[in-house]
């Protein structure tokens, strides 16, 4: 399965800005597809989520913060945020950001393994520069409820 694309909720949100700042509209045509309907749908960021979370599974740098994690029902809620956030039907349930890792004395270099190990998969399923910067960019901001130290 090919996935093209991942996260573009800040382009979307300016694209839908811009294009109320002008009277003349693009033909629904012509108009870029959502974000989720570019990956494929949720097959597709299935497959991600899939790879992803066996990359940090065997990651030693990070994987002890998820030895008691029930890991059907992360990726479940992972699959759903990814969802949601690509303008997909589906709604994320889980806990926010600040509530889930409160306590777990994550550091900067901990986070990081993370992005890294997601940018493997991504790279593994072909996604494009572009693509992986606006998932970096939703990703940046929960730095700051994740990390503690």
């Amino acid at each position: 399965m090919k996935v093209r694309r991942i996260l573009v909720v800040a382009a979307l949100g300016m694209a839908l800005l811009a294009g109320c700042a002008t009277t003349e509209q693009k033909p629904v045509a012509a108009q870029e597809k959502s974000l989720y309907e570019r990956l494929g749908g949720k097959a597709a960021i299935t497959a991600v989520v899939d790879d992803f979370v066996g990359r940090v599974a065997a990651d030693n740098r990070i994987n002890s913060f998820f030895a008691t994690t029930d890991i059907p029902r992360f990726k479940m809620n992972l699959v759903n945020q990814i969802c949601e956030a690509s303008g997909g039907p589906c709604k994320y349930t889980g806990r926010d950001m600040k509530t889930t890792h409160h306590g777990m004395g994550i550091t900067n270099a901990q986070f990081d393994a993370l992005v890294g190990d997601l940018v493997a998969t991504l790279d593994k399923f072909k996604v494009p520069e572009k693509e992986k910067s606006e998932l970096l960019s939703v990703l940046g901001p929960m730095r700051k409820d994740i990390v503690e130290r």
